[in-house]
């Protein structure tokens, strides 16, 4: 056989490991697709208190799995300040997670960048594999009852219209 074809099968197997992996990986039958309710889980928030997600039931949850050192996760902030902005005073919150990093450099970036949204500590990765997070940002949306209805892995706007539309429907 080629070995360019020897090559091509082992690099299939491997990343079909990896993606058996990542399926099976911690939590087992954890489930945060749409359509599922979304696992709680109590993290340290920026500010020093322990911020639980059932605490929220009754709220819609924007859910926001990011890092300092991502240039998506950067570039989609102002929008999701944006966001929070916009939608104070509704039965919204938003709650971004900081993944693998320490308070430190999480702290010092959100205050350089006068974000005001909370911010919510994962230094161990342990809620971000429970949510099965293979990259970042990974955005879900959470409805009043605690079901996620809708999850995105990549930077995007989420100051935009339809987003507002869909969390508005949300809302009622």
């Amino acid at each position: 056989m080629n070995k360019k074809i020897i090559w091509l099968i082992i690099g299939v197997l491997i990343l079909g490991a990896v993606a058996y992996s990542m399926a099976n990986r911690k939590g087992g039958d954890i489930m945060t697709e749409t359509g599922k309710m979304a696992d709680d889980f109590t993290l340290e928030s920026l500010s020093g208190s322990s911020e639980t997600l059932s605490s929220y039931k009754g709220k819609v949850v924007f859910l926001n799995f990011w890092a300092t050192w991502c240039p998506p996760c950067r570039g989609e902030m102002p929008s999701i300040q944006k966001l929070h902005e916009k939608m104070q005073g509704k039965d919204f919150v938003i709650l971004a997670v900081a993944v693998g990093e320490r308070k430190q450099a999480v702290e010092s970036f959100i205050n350089s960048n006068k974000y005001t949204f909370p911010i919510l500590l994962d230094p161990e990765n342990e809620v971000s594999e429970v949510y099965r997070v293979a990259g970042i940002p990974t955005t879900l949306l959470i409805d009043k009852s605690g079901k996620v209805v809708f999850r995105e892995t990549g930077g995007r706007d989420w100051s935009s219209g339809d987003v507002i539309g869909k969390i508005d429907q949300l809302l009622k």
